[in-house]
């Protein structure tokens, strides 16, 4: 009878664990939130900037990184090959489109930094900017980030949220849905 009791709570556990990373990422319609992040390699590099006030109407893909302290994503290569296949098939999607991936994790930013150019030096990724945020595993303000995520994945067009995506786990076949919805922006 204990075991089953155990056996029955631990499910119990797993499963409200499961729901709680369902969701992450702001609301599909809200305005897109300010995003102040560290640049370190695309469009903006060595400085900190609003990537959604760089953005404006501009449809965008933001990738919130779950990382582990040396910077490498929780998910590891299947992390890394969903974006590598996003980057590459953006341009299906949109020709103005472009990726934000922004690297979490609480007291690990300069590893981040440090980690980022040899990230883009293995994936060469042409239409991603990779950033750094300095905080806590939840992201920027109004973000939503669930830290229990691997990858948080925020659809945006004209400044307003398309979807969101909490990804507990990834790998490039997730790619599709993400353009898909990039499509749909882009029809209306």
């Amino acid at each position: 009878m204990k075991a089953k009791l155990l056996t029955l709570c631990a499910a119990l556990a797993f499963a409200s664990s499961a729901l709680a990373a369902d969701e992450s990422g702001p609301k599909a319609g809200e305005k897109v939130p300010e995003l102040k992040a560290f640049g370190v390699v695309g469009a903006v590099e060595g400085k900190e900037v609003d990537f959604a006030k760089e953005r404006k109407d501009a449809p965008t893909v933001y990738i919130f990184v779950n990382a582990e302290e040396n910077g490498i994503p929780v998910g590891g290569r299947p992390a890394a090959r969903f974006m590598k296949v996003l980057d590459e098939k953006l341009g299906d999607a949109s020709d103005t489109a472009a990726i934000v991936a922004v690297w979490l994790g609480e007291k690990a930013f300069d590893k981040h930094k440090e980690y980022l150019p040899r990230f883009q030096m293995s994936l060469k990724l042409e239409r991603t900017a990779l950033a750094a945020f300095d905080g806590n595993k939840s992201g920027p303000n109004n973000w939503a980030v669930n830290p229990d995520t691997r990858l948080t994945v925020v659809v945006a067009n004209k400044g307003k949220v398309v979807k969101s995506f909490a990804f507990t786990s990834v790998n490039e076949t997730d790619v599709k849905a993400v353009l898909e919805e990039l499509k749909k922006a882009g029809k209306e």
